[in-house]
């Protein structure tokens, strides 16, 4: 059903400064997809979308000369597409078009079409709605697919058929999800099943489309119903094997394991809970990661995973190339949080030396926060004094590093002692020795058998190389 929505253009003045010279310019236009979605949800953004009858690129420069003959606008006219940035807004222009498909690819063939092509073209109701910019409708909200009432409803599903819909473009089966996960609605039924029917066509998919899909379904506020979905659907078989290998419950007579799938979706959910970095999330998600390759049963304690967390981080840099997520820096951190995810709950014990405390503090560095709370978002269990208890322990070992830091300033530790200065003072040039004297060195300082200070380090570096034979150039007095 259409309705009226001419009051947005008081609303919004910018949207009525836009109506205005598109009708002065009297091409055919229309504002469309999310940006109405979100109008619609009460969540208006800065991004606008628009289709014209003909030209988009033609139409955004004339559109651009009218606001400010200095914007630049960016044009793709092999997609016939335009955008430019005018003050806090974002504008993409499109030409109203109709597609088809090859079964074996998602790139369709495109020509020029009318507004009711272009709806057609559109992933879901809830996409396909428009409103208009023209003088003899102006605000009248283009509804053919009923989007209006699934966004009252808070339900996706596909304008057309939905096995063409996730056949054509596979990818759509991710978008479904995705905005299923960001707006907290319901898929569906029919539109469900046939994601489930069409899992396997994700697979002519570039990576580097689906894993910016995941990575938005990471960054909900609640992730762990996007990958629920995902895995329900069967999707999550083919783009992440590794984490449907968590799933499930082994059971040796009266003894069992937990279900690491779902435990991995609470430790995601919590820690989001408390920030919103992607890359974060991602050591949430592979934290236990290497729990199914490390998984033993000992007939007196049950079942265990020992050394998942070394393993784990292993595995990291293989997971981050096959998503074809950046090696880089993130990739670092979050092998990090993998590899040390255990170190703070061994840490709860009354006895623990401040030597253990010491080594977090330099393993961890300027990421002992995020592993922190890491490590509390992996508190998880149905006993709601059992996670209290050891929320509270935790708070003990965070004051202990906290004295522990002010006084030995641990986090951003470097040895006073270098490869360089030990070659100097023993003729060296780079050799096993030298790694190794800096390892005693290092070892000694984190044991707090002497301070890292140069004068007492120096004196430890020579009796550790007269230990190994070694000699220096020349005896410091």
């Amino acid at each position: 059903m259409d309705k009226d929505f001419t009051h947005i253009f008081q609303e919004i003045p910018f949207l009525g400064q836009l109506a205005e010279i598109t009708q002065a310019i009297g091409t055919e236009a229309y504002l469309v997809g999310g940006f109405v979605r979100d109008l619609l949800l009460g969540r208006a953004g800065k991004d606008i979308d628009i289709v014209c009858v003909g030209s988009g690129v033609d139409f955004a420069l004339k559109v651009a000369e009218k606001l400010d003959k200095d914007i630049s606008v960016t044009t793709y006219r092999n997609f016939g597409t335009a955008m430019f940035r005018y003050e806090e807004w974002t504008l993409e222009f499109v030409g109203a078009r109709k597609e088809s498909y090859d079964r074996h690819s998602r790139k369709p063939a495109v020509e020029n079409g009318t507004l009711q092509d272009d709806q057609n073209r559109r992933d879901f109701t809830i996409n396909a709605l428009a409103i208009s910019l023209n003088k003899q409708d102006l605000g009248t909200l283009i509804d053919p697919f009923g989007g209006l009432e699934d966004l009252r409803k808070k339900i996706i599903q596909t304008p057309l058929n939905p096995d063409i819909t996730f056949s054509d473009d596979p990818l759509r089966m991710m978008r479904a999800i995705r905005f299923a996960t960001k707006l907290n609605f319901d898929i569906a039924p029919d539109t469900f099943e046939a994601i489930i029917r069409n899992k396997e066509r994700i697979q002519i998919v570039s990576q580097e489309r689906i894993t910016d899909e995941l990575n938005k379904i990471i960054l909900a506020d609640t992730p762990s119903y996007g990958f629920k979905l995902l895995f329900h659907s069967g999707l999550l078989h083919y783009i992440f094997p590794e984490m449907v290998e968590l799933q499930g419950v082994e059971a040796v007579g009266d003894k069992k394991h937990k279900d690491n799938f779902y435990h991995t979706l609470q430790v995601l959910d919590n820690l989001s809970e408390k920030t919103q970095d992607l890359w974060l999330r991602w050591a949430a998600i592979l934290h236990d990661i290497a729990k199914p390759a490390t998984k033993r049963f000992d007939e007196k304690i049950g079942w265990t995973f020992h050394g998942h967390d070394e393993k784990g981080a292993k595995m990291v840099p293989h997971i981050f190339r096959k998503l074809k997520l950046p090696m880089g820096e993130n990739m670092r951190l979050v092998q990090k949080l993998v590899r040390l995810h255990l170190r703070p709950i061994a840490l709860v014990k009354d006895n623990i030396t401040d030597s253990a405390l010491r080594r977090l503090l330099f393993e961890a560095g300027n990421d002992l926060e995020a592993l922190m709370m890491l490590c509390r978002a992996d508190i998880t269990s149905k006993d709601h004094q059992k996670v209290k208890k050891y929320l509270a322990n935790f708070d003990k070992v965070e004051q202990r590093l906290k004295e522990i830091e002010e006084k030995d300033r641990l986090r951003s530790f470097q040895p006073v002692i270098t490869g360089e200065l030990i070659m100097q003072t023993f003729g060296l040039k780079p050799c096993k020795e030298v790694g190794i004297i800096k390892a005693e060195v290092r070892e000694a300082i984190l044991d707090g058998a002497i301070p890292n200070e140069l004068p007492q380090a120096f004196e430890f570096m020579l009796e550790v190389g007269r230990k190994h034979g070694l000699q220096p150039l020349k005896e410091e007095n």
